[in-house]
């Protein structure tokens, strides 16, 4: 699974014109999941994003998680963090899991973020989906669970 993490000051996503999903402070969570990936990968990224200390503390240090700074999370699907533009100029999609089973993992992130603490919003899968944010910072990590872990 590949996740790109944006701490934000707020965060929406916005599917037919109603806002299906809202944040204030927090995390704003792409997340894509590719062939090969199970429910192992789900725990740890969210273990990853949750644990993550990338909010401020009182000496204005990168040192607390998302929990400890009151933060929320707004996970949006993303599989075209599987593109893959090595040769040509179209990306090519065929590292990204099929969309069922996708869709269970990602739910299965959420819901693991959720088992740990965090109040999480979410996008609609496989809609099209308008995504508002203010990045804080700007502060954007990138986790590979087959790679970060």
């Amino acid at each position: 699974m590949r996740a790109v993490v944006q701490r934000v000051n707020f965060a929406s996503v916005t599917v037919q014109g109603t806002v299906v999903g809202r944040i204030e402070r927090g995390v704003c969570v792409l997340v894509g999941v590719g062939r090969g990936d199970e429910e192992s990968d789900a725990a740890a990224l969210a273990d990853k994003v949750i644990g993550l200390r990338i909010f401020e503390d009182d000496a204005q240090k990168m040192n607390l998680s998302l929990l400890e700074a009151g933060g929320a999370l707004l996970a949006v699907s993303q599989f075209t963090l599987f593109g893959d533009v090595r040769k040509g100029r179209r990306p090519s999609f065929s590292e990204a899991l099929e969309p069922v089973r996708a869709e269970a993992l990602f739910e299965q992130f959420c819901a693991e973020c959720r088992t740990r603490g965090a109040r999480v919003e979410t996008g609609r899968f496989r809609t099209e989906m308008q995504v508002a944010l203010e990045n804080d910072g700007p502060v954007t990590i990138l986790i590979d669970s087959k790679r970060a872990f």
